[in-house]
């Protein structure tokens, strides 16, 4: 058995079909994870024994659940009650989502058919896989929206999460997107700074983005900005503690506006850079290279 204090980690990769669990899985392979792919949910018990006891020669431990194995999927909510009652696992459950139509658009290229709708839609067992799996999706402690990731920033998002000592702390990352594009479905915190003077509207400035000087000095000089930052950075200041305490390994703050491009970006680089010295902080800008003429 695990000497007493012998912390194992558990990862367990699940959500929809096509949202990219085969490219997570091999993430975690890279990460030097024992990988399993479609274990049967009452199996999971069985198998975690055998890693307990292996000598410590396994301590981190990924696995891919899906409804591939419906007939065995009531008894994962089992499964995990068990895994969480253990004091020497760290269970995370890793859950993949994508947008309805991306997953339509990646069954067609793929030319699979969805294993709740084999002879039908694509469409329609994918509404009903979100229905089975809502109740799993809120318990999962990381969500991950991969509709606008190409499989390597897929790879390097669970790298950057699941790497190094650190692993477990917790990390606050910084989104900023275009409400015309919708919202992201892993925010944990979504602020819209619509309302604030948009560069889009200022000829020599619409080109360009927030990560520009130019751009980034023209939303910060208004009076709107610097008091929404006051009392933004103030709420989070308060709130950032307390999701730590919490538990919660990472926070996604996301800041849309109109088209992802200027304001959100450098209220998002702000936020960030105000956080990098208390927090393990993160950057993303999900919509700035979209409606670029080409």
């Amino acid at each position: 058995m695990e000497k007493p204090g012998e912390e194992i980690q558990v990862v367990i990769i699940t959500g929809m079909s096509g949202a990219g669990k085969t490219v997570a899985m091999q993430s975690f392979e890279d990460l030097g994870y024992y990988c399993v792919d479609n274990l049967p949910p009452a199996l999971i018990p069985t198998f975690i024994e055998l890693i307990e006891n292996s000598g410590g020669k396994m301590d981190k431990v990924a696995l891919v659940i899906d409804l591939r194995g419906r007939e065995f999927f009531d008894q994962l909510f089992g499964a995990i009650e068990q895994l969480h009652k253990k004091p020497n696992l760290n269970t995370h459950i890793l859950f993949l989502d994508a947008k309805d139509n991306i997953l339509v658009q990646r069954y067609k290229e793929t030319r699979r058919s969805h294993p709740l709708a084999a002879e039908e839609a694509p469409l329609e067992g994918i509404q009903h896989e979100r229905e089975i799996l809502e109740d799993l999706k809120g318990r999962a402690r990381q969500i991950v929206d991969t509709s606008d990731l190409k499989p390597k920033q897929l790879r390097e998002r669970i790298i950057q999460s699941f790497t190094g000592p650190e692993k477990d702390a917790f990390s606050v990352n910084v989104m900023s997107f275009g409400f015309k594009y919708g919202l992201p479905i892993d925010a944990d915190l979504v602020f819209d700074v619509r309302f604030l003077p948009n560069p889009h509207y200022i000829d020599h400035l619409q080109p360009k983005t927030g990560l520009e000087v130019e751009v980034s000095d023209y939303v910060l000089k208004w009076s709107e900005t610097k008091e929404f930052l006051t009392k933004l950075l103030d709420m989070l200041e308060y709130m950032l503690p307390h999701y730590k305490r919490e538990g919660k390994s990472q926070l996604i703050i996301s800041i849309g506006c109109t088209g992802g491009k200027h304001r959100s970006v450098t209220l998002a680089e702000y936020v960030a850079d105000y956080f990098a010295d208390s927090y393990a902080t993160h950057k993303s800008h999900r919509d700035i290279e979209k409606g670029k003429k080409r």
